[in-house]
């Protein structure tokens, strides 16, 4: 039996040294905003899918899905009141899907069907008419189709094999839009830019990109993750003109300094703009091996007693001798940041630690993500 302390590099699947969010040029303002008002929605409903082949739901463990069928079949005018009815190919399912901004009635979505009982499997199962809603509970659209399971499953008396997730799966084009959003995009006099990661830099550089296109001030910064651009000013007959004009200026946005670590996987992923200052860092592992190899002892031949085991246990702790400490200098680019902790020899682990360490000692210059 064997403790390891310090490094688990055998447990290490990679170790990634990259920048976090190099920028290779510039981007287009579309990749870095959300648009006012060019938003979906979701929707969620709960329906029954049948046709399975004996893999739905135990009517005993999942009634609610007997009370559905039944809710279904009354409306269809089966009368089932007082009935007694175990099928095994059904399965109560919650439905998802987003709405696309502007969807119009008569458009298709798709939608994603999910088991929420004991069925091991919707493969090859048929989703009945079931309404979506929205958050206010208004229906949005109404889902049916056949289910596309991206996993299977297989049983024995003795052995079971499941690949991927059979109790979940997609309808491709599989909703149509029965109501619209009740929303007048050409009435907007402003449209407003949320950036998906809020800087003042990126903000500001959005701000002059969008005046330098119309040549006049029609777009000011409002804080670090919104900027807003007056309609009129523009002079656009249409919000929808005004954005597919600008939604294509490429800025070149400013993102922080980041070092982003992984645990349980020992990643490591930096940014390009990470520093480190000058630091000397001393690291070594501790090693515990105890084993066991206990000795089995006879009496003699024809003597009274009895066998018995005698244990023998050997322990011994031994340390890595390491390097001592070494220096690790001041970084002025991601490059020869990495060399410096290269230069140390340790395992993605032992770097983890090394990098909080330093964190803690104020030497690294960059914001410090933990997952």
């Amino acid at each position: 039996m064997t403790f390891y302390g310090g490094a688990l590099a055998s447990a290490v699947l990679a170790l990634c040294l990259a920048p976090w969010a190099a920028i290779a040029g510039e981007i287009r303002v579309k990749d870095l905003v959300e648009f006012d008002g060019v938003r979906g929605n979701d929707l969620v409903g709960y329906g029954l899918v049948v046709g399975l082949n004996g893999t739905g739901d135990g009517i005993r463990n999942a009634p609610f899905t007997e009370e559905i069928m039944s809710n279904l079949l009354e409306r269809l005018g089966v009368n089932v009141t007082g009935e007694e009815y175990r099928p095994k190919n059904v399965a109560a399912v919650f439905v998802t899907a987003a709405l696309p901004p502007f969807a119009r009635t008569g458009g298709r979505i798709d939608v994603t069907v999910s088991a929420i009982g004991d069925a091991k499997s919707l493969l090859g199962g048929t989703l009945v008419m079931t309404p979506l809603n929205g958050a206010d509970g208004e229906i949005y659209a109404v889902a049916q189709g056949t289910i596309i399971a991206g996993g299977v499953s297989a049983e024995g008396d003795a052995a079971k094999v499941v690949q991927g997730v059979p109790t979940s799966g997609t309808i491709p084009a599989g909703a149509r839009v029965e109501r619209e959003v009740d929303f007048d995009f050409t009435q907007m006099s402003t449209i407003r830019l949320a950036l998906r990661s809020p800087d003042f830099t990126t903000a500001e550089r959005i701000e002059k990109a969008i005046n330098r296109e119309f040549g006049k001030r029609v777009a000011l910064m409002e804080d670090s993750g919104t900027v807003a651009v007056d309609v009129g000013s523009a002079g656009q007959r249409s919000p929808a003109h005004l954005i597919g004009r600008i939604e294509n200026l490429e800025v070149e946005p400013a993102t922080k300094a980041r070092v982003v670590v992984d645990q349980r996987s020992g990643t490591i992923v930096m940014g390009e703009d990470v520093r480190i200052s000058r630091v000397a860092v001393a690291q070594g592992n501790l090693t515990l091996r105890v084993s066991e190899a206990p000795v089995v002892v006879q009496p003699n031949p024809f003597a009274e007693g009895e066998t018995i085991v005698v244990p023998r246990t050997q322990a011994d702790i031994q340390a890595d001798p390491g390097k001592g400490l070494a220096e690790v200098a001041d970084g002025t680019s991601l490059s020869e940041v990495v060399a410096g902790l290269n230069a140390l020899g340790v395992a993605p682990n032992d770097m983890i630690s090394i990098l909080k360490s330093i964190n803690a000692a104020g030497a690294l210059h960059a914001e410090f993500l933990v997952n």
